[in-house]
């Protein structure tokens, strides 16, 4: 359970259902998402690298506490890890998008057959 009145993750739904609806998450819970966050954003995930100047390079969310040996590469290395970085979130999202319409295509009861491993179920 995961609150006083016995509720478990499975009992609420996935998606927007989650947030509105009569099965939601209660208001308090969804003000509690939205504090933690706005904590985060405000005092944790400074866009500074180790003390530096805010727009050492855009993304940069170390803050001194996590440091796995950054500085020590050179220019040429730091450059090709960010772009291998912001390649593999491309592909992360691309996924995600195909997630999602093959979701949708099972609601309207349209099976996804595709070429090379036939239809999805």
């Amino acid at each position: 359970a995961i609150d006083q009145a016995g509720d478990s993750f499975d009992s609420y739904p996935n998606g927007i259902a989650a947030l509105f609806g009569p099965d939601a998450i209660p208001q308090a819970g969804l003000l509690q998402i939205v504090a933690f966050v706005g904590f985060l954003e405000l005092f944790v995930m400074k866009d500074s690298a180790n003390g530096a100047e805010p727009g050492d390079f855009p993304g940069d969310f170390r803050n001194g506490a996590l440091d796995f040996g950054w500085d020590t590469f050179d220019e040429e290395t730091k450059l090709s890890k960010r772009a291998i970085e912001l390649n593999n979130g491309r592909a992360a999202q691309l996924g995600i998008l195909g997630l999602m319409v093959h979701e949708k295509l099972n609601e309207i009861d349209m099976v996804a057959d595709l070429p090379i491993i036939g239809a999805l179920q």
